[in-house]
């Protein structure tokens, strides 16, 4: 039953308010005393967030052996983690009054007042992990410090304390969790299949290998090794250590740094993506993390570098001042808070956008020039034999991009006499120039890297390689050639390579957009947009870029300034321009539906002079190629 009484109350002013007394008998049910829960339940509750299955466990000590200054750590499990799993280093291990200390709740070496956790630089510091796996398992520790001859052994049971005594042990801890979660049976049931368990535990293993190269890692499963990997020079010598060498290939290093942040690590070479992101690794002052903020940076600057639904390879550390990020906002740890997302993406942006660039360029490489003799037999002059080709086909060696920058063409749209550059042949020599400048060939052409076949369905052209077939879309090809044509242009000139408009335009902004534009109204200008203040929130547009339609000006500022807003402030005007050079040059009118054979030739061997001639500004790819060894297994012979 329950009962209400409701009656004024007088105050000093002479004011009257209502107050309501409610009342409630709940009849045959007595209402449970408050009463705080014993450690051993406070334990166990606690487990459910730190320890969700065996890799959290592997992980709060592996983070506790790199905190004890370890330059060697094994780790090893069976069943999934789920019977048993080990964790054995050299660290500085700890004295017995110390390794029972840190069975209690909340006991850390780490931090010592609350303001420490805006400078927490160390893995573990809540001190919750040890005695919340002690809780759910049988726990087994024994560490010993350089002081002591002997080590210390503490052994429990569900969170029951069944011994302590000392042992012979080395220097450093060594802890043993058997039988997880057999004292919460409702917790175990919900775990995975061993298999997945696993690659859990493996896949944590190796984040921690990556970021910590100069510590000896050694992972066993069930009596065989994963992987055990010595002291490295850096992170690609690891990345070969534990993913293999066909990974640590095609990545190439990163480094770059400002005032706030510091970024290093590995990034896929141009041509490189993955159809899943599960080689897209970062690390936040080298603590494994997942992070939107990193992630949709990486996507953004691999935008026009990787195809449309697959992802680039990349392993990045990021380097920052702990006051500026906040790795106390999950229960586990994984998932940190930047204090300026703003920054940090821009950041990173800018940094892979410079690389990417770098390894285009490197990707340039002059191949050296044909020789060129007469054959006996025809009297035509082909090229020379090389001493070592034969070796080279025999290795199946990779295909090499044809490029040389001293023979870079510029392709202009419907100009067939650019495209098809006439051989200027220099009779007294006996040699053909232009034609020695080529890597691609027509169907007669001999020895050439890149042979052209036929045009068989519209954009498709097929070239034979010396590895197989090579499958070529020429829109793609012509989109990424004019793309960087543009993006030459919009470096090399700026602003002088404005267009006026017929008649000026006027832009209403509000206040927030009005601030933006005159923050950005220097740095506009300089990519070619002749704009002023007009009046309070009226701008006057009266130009804009040559790479800009002149009636789509106003919708490019618009868009411009949507985005800024987004951003939470200004933005770099040159990275918004991409967009528009990415859509002027897949929106070409003057792309010509069909290409003569020879105007195919010519398109190929321009788009191998491009910086990134894997992919058109989309992210699909231009060119692939079928190895001949996979024609070889269709077939079930040898060609």
């Amino acid at each position: 039953m329950i009962s209400f009484r409701l009656y004024s109350q007088t105050y000093n002013n002479g004011e009257y308010f209502p107050v309501v007394e409610v009342d409630a008998y709940l009849y045959g049910i007595s209402m449970p005393e408050i009463r705080i829960l014993t450690d051993r339940v406070a334990n166990q509750i606690a487990a459910g967030e730190v320890v969700e299955r065996p890799a959290a466990v592997a992980k709060e000590l592996i983070e506790n052996s790199i905190d004890a200054e370890a330059n060697k750590i094994e780790i090893e499990f069976r069943n999934g983690g789920k019977s048993y799993l080990r964790v054995e280093d050299n660290g500085s291990g700890m004295t017995a009054d110390q390794a029972l200390l840190s069975l209690e709740r909340h006991a850390t070496s780490k931090i010592r007042k609350a303001s420490d956790l805006n400078e927490v630089q160390t893995f573990g510091f809540r001190g919750e992990a040890l005695p919340s796996i002690s809780s759910v398992s049988r726990f087994l520790l024994r560490t010993r410090t350089k002081k002591r001859q002997e080590g210390s052994e503490i052994f429990l049971n569900g969170g029951k304390m069944i011994h302590v005594k000392d042992c012979g042990m080395p220097v450093g801890t060594r802890i043993e969790v058997s039988h997880l979660f057999n004292s919460v049976p409702g917790r175990r049931k919900f775990l995975k299949t061993e298999a997945t368990e696993s690659t859990h535990i493996i896949h944590l293993a190796k984040l921690y290998a990556l970021a910590h190269p100069k510590i000896e890692f050694s992972l066993i499963e069930s009596g065989r090794t994963i992987f055990r990997s010595p002291v490295c020079k850096n992170v690609q010598e690891r990345v070969g250590e534990i993913f293999g060498k066909a990974l640590a290939d095609v990545l190439a290093p990163i480094t770059n740094r400002d005032d706030h942040f510091c970024i290093d690590g590995l990034v896929g070479l141009p041509g490189q993506s993955r159809s899943t992101r599960k080689e897209m690794l970062f690390f936040v002052n080298r603590r494994p993390v997942e992070s939107k903020t990193i992630t949709y940076a990486v996507l953004e600057a691999y935008h026009t570098y990787a195809p449309k639904g697959r992802f680039p390879p990349a392993i990045l550390f990021l380097s920052i001042n702990p006051e500026l990020v906040d790795v106390n906002v999950h229960p586990a740890k994984r998932e940190i808070r930047f204090r300026d997302d703003f920054k940090v993406r821009s950041f990173l942006i800018e940094s892979l956008l410079t690389r990417n660039k770098e390894l285009g360029s490197h990707a340039n490489e002059s191949v050296p020039e044909i020789v060129r003799e007469k054959d006996r037999d025809s009297g035509r002059m082909v090229p020379q034999i090389d001493p070592t080709a034969r070796e080279i086909y025999k290795n199946d060696r990779p295909f090499k991009s044809p490029i040389s920058s001293e023979h870079k063409s510029v392709l202009v749209p419907g100009d067939k006499s650019n495209l098809l550059a006439p051989e200027q042949k220099d009779n007294s020599k006996g040699t053909t120039r232009g034609s020695d400048a080529k890597r691609i060939g027509s169907r007669d052409s001999a020895h050439t890297i890149w042979r052209f076949l036929d045009q068989p369905h519209g954009d498709l052209a097929v070239f034979s390689s010396i590895d197989g077939i090579i499958y070529f879309h020429a829109r793609a090809a012509y989109e990424r050639v004019r793309f960087e044509q543009l993006e030459d242009t919009f470096h090399d000139t700026k602003n002088s390579d404005s267009q006026s408009l017929l008649f000026p335009e006027s832009l209403e902004l509000d206040g927030i957009d009005q601030k933006n534009l005159s923050e950005s109204l220097a740095a506009l200008r300089l990519v070619g947009f002749e704009l002023e203040e007009f009046g309070r929130n009226f701008f006057r547009v009266q130009g804009c870029p040559q790479w800009v339609d002149p009636g789509d000006t106003i919708r490019f500022l618009k868009d411009f300034l949507e985005i800024a807003r987004e951003s939470g402030g200004t933005m770099n005007p040159e990275r918004f321009a991409k967009e528009a050079l990415v859509k002027k040059a897949t929106s070409e009118h003057s792309y010509q539906k069909v290409f003569s054979d020879d105007e195919v030739i010519r398109l190929a061997e321009t788009l191998l002079e491009c910086r990134n001639p894997y992919n058109c500004p989309k992210g699909k790819p231009t060119f692939y190629e079928t190895p001949k060894r996979d024609i070889e297994n269709r077939f079930g012979r040898n060609l």
